[in-house]
């Protein structure tokens, strides 16, 4: 399949191969949001959630009941955030129409506090997926991932347990099989 065909940009969904055994995305569903052929790209992982909340990690951040994810293994001293209400945080980049990435930090804290950003309406992402010039399109060439279409219910969804295989039954023909491949073979 040639590159073009490949179609990743900003909005793109990224499916881990059943098999894939890279503890960091093993069935793992990843949102890019960046993309340049030029400069590589940027997303995050969609369903692997970390059991801390953001003021554990923040220690100055208004009480919040938000979702905290594992975003990938770049930079995991940072944190990113994902949300609906790029209307009313400044700076953030829309990524898809209703879906923006990062924002004003301090704004975002007033926002919180003063209870217009409820924790329905953001994720919070500790590092994220990183790959530079033609990385991407060479692990999608071997075979790692598949591409699937975005639904904005992915992002927000509250059984990111079952999202992996939620967006592989979706893709349908072929795929609803590989959606329902045992994480663990021996299970079969």
């Amino acid at each position: 399949m040639s590159r073009i065909s490949r179609n990743i940009e900003s909005g793109s969904l990224l499916v881990s191969q059943p098999f894939m055994m890279d503890t960091n995305f093993k069935r793992s569903v990843i949102l890019i949001t960046d993309h340049d052929d030029e400069d590589g790209s940027v997303g995050f992982v969609l369903n692997k959630r970390i059991h801390m909340s953001i003021n554990e990690l923040i220690g100055d951040f208004p009480e919040f009941e938000a979702t905290v994810y594992y975003g990938g293994p770049v930079a995991t001293d940072t944190i990113h955030y994902i949300h609906d209400c790029g209307d009313i945080l400044e700076e953030s980049v829309e990524i898809k129409p209703g879906l923006y990435w990062g924002g004003n930090f301090d704004k975002l804290k007033f926002l919180v506090r003063n209870k217009l950003i409820q924790p329905i309406n953001i994720r919070f992402y500790i590092g994220y997926s990183g790959w530079s010039t033609g990385q991407l399109y060479d692990e999608l060439d071997f075979g790692s991932w598949l591409t699937a279409e975005f639904d904005l219910n992915y992002i927000f969804n509250k059984n990111e347990i079952s999202l992996w295989s939620q967006v592989l039954h979706n893709k349908g023909n072929t795929y609803t099989v590989l959606a329902q491949i045992p994480e663990f073979v021996s299970l079969n």
